[in-house]
């Protein structure tokens, strides 16, 4: 059983603004200081941009000089404007009608979030992109592609399906960019990638970029990149605006403790990780029974349905979206004040690529982790990641001690390592 006691901060209700840890200034650069064409420049300008993050301010100079460049970097620290940008700078001078640059990302989600970066930032230089992935009609997609687009934002998949049956020609490739690779190798994408290079020019400039570099990617990298700059940027710590908080509980009153949770705090855009699909539909049916905008987001919609959550937790239509890993890097959603792990991660990557949907550009932001007994080692190597012990919260007046009525059965899981003990530690100080 868990119980408050001064090793413990009891919170009632959470004061979200007293535990946002300020934004460490960095220097940055301008980016009417990086001479785009004046087309690009006003896209720049309309998007709001001003300076640079330390990933554009590394990255942007030598992709356009023309180098290839491998850039480690987490989610949320501006990594997609970093190739973006230059590869709409480059595509202003040339022809037009023809796909040159090629960037292969590994969920469909993610595929989106670049192709409304590529128009948000390009919408004055007239170039044309079309996103490529499965879920969707493959017709329509060849009806883009013949029509002419000088970008294609594309999953491996369905690639090499619209190659197979040449509905897409690389030949005049000029710009390779690989997104998140350590994603699309751990989703077994690497046969795929290598059939596409087997497609594209020898000559041309290619870009890697990953949050991790496990040895599959490495070779990946020899294989693909010539001379590659290396960018390193927070490679393995989340990103530094972003709060972390744990919150001890049994599995059977996971349920209770959010919706108490969110009814005591102050929440804008509320991000909800579940392990399981059928976990993101209940916890989600749960939460709109008690009245909250929510859908869920989880691989048994289809294509049409998990782009409308995902449209209307963008707009505000939804407060709360309740999803499983496969949207962990595929939302892009500025004003998400808290993301919340119902359960917890498997992984480290697993959890920075959760938590960096929030606190992401100079904006703060709160990632709670509902932790049970069988987490003590991720918390502990979390808390080595982050170099710091992570504060437990307890809610005051929500009830611990309530019994299980299905005996554990409904939260069974392979078990991990044993049960050590909640490890207790003094409650830091709140953050000014």
């Amino acid at each position: 059983m868990l119980y408050a006691d001064e090793n413990y901060v009891t919170v009632n209700p959470p004061n979200t603004l007293a535990f946002f840890p300020e934004h460490r200034k960095k220097e940055t650069m301008e980016f009417q200081k990086l001479n785009f064409h004046p087309n690009v420049a006003a896209g720049v300008k309309a998007a709001g941009y001003v300076t640079t993050t330390p990933i554009q301010e590394q990255a942007i100079p030598p992709v356009m000089q023309g180098q290839d460049v491998m850039g480690l970097a987490q989610t949320g620290t501006g990594k997609t404007a970093a190739f973006v940008l230059p590869i709409l700078d480059r595509l202003m001078q040339g022809p037009r009608g023809r796909v040159r640059a090629l960037v292969i990302a590994p969920t469909r989600e993610l595929a989106e979030q670049i192709n409304q970066a590529v128009m948000s930032l390009g919408k004055e230089t007239r170039l044309r992109s079309v996103t490529v992935y499965g879920g969707v009609s493959a017709h329509i997609q060849a009806e883009k592609l013949k029509r002419g687009a000088e970008i294609a934002i594309a999953c491996p998949g369905r690639l090499l399906d619209h190659i197979g049956q040449r509905t897409i020609t690389l030949s005049n490739l000029e710009v390779l960019v690989f997104d998140e690779a350590d994603r699309m190798f751990d989703m077994g994408f690497l046969p795929d990638i290598r059939r596409i290079m087997k497609h594209v020019p020898a000559k041309r400039q290619t870009l890697l970029f990953s949050a991790t570099m496990p040895e599959g990617i490495r070779g990946l990298v020899k294989e693909v990149l010539h001379e590659p700059v290396t960018i390193q940027v927070d490679h393995t710590a989340p990103a530094d605006t972003v709060a972390h908080a744990l919150y001890p509980v049994g599995q059977h009153l996971k349920t209770p403790l959010l919706l108490d949770l969110l009814r005591q705090t102050g929440t804008g855009s509320v991000l909800v990780f579940t392990r399981t699909k059928h976990r993101a539909k209940r916890v989600a049916e749960q939460l709109l029974r008690a009245g909250y905008r929510t859908a869920s987001l989880q691989g048994n919609l289809s294509q049409n349905r998990r782009q409308a959550a995902l449209n209307g937790f963008r707009s505000g239509d939804y407060q709360i979206l309740v999803a499983t890993d496969i949207a962990a890097r595929g939302i892009d959603v500025s004003s998400i004040s808290h993301v919340i792990n119902y359960d917890m991660p498997d992984t480290i990557d697993a959890y920075t690529h959760r938590i960096g949907r929030t606190g992401r550009a100079a904006k703060t932001g709160d990632a709670f982790t509902f932790v049970t007994r069988e987490d003590e080692i991720m918390v502990r190597s979390i808390e080595r990641v982050l170099g710091e012990k992570v504060e437990r919260r307890l809610v005051e007046g929500f009830d611990y001690k309530k019994s299980d009525p299905s005996g554990g059965m409904e939260f069974a899981r392979q078990s991990r390592q044993p049960y050590r003990g909640v490890t207790k530690i003094a409650a830091p100080r709140l953050r000014n």
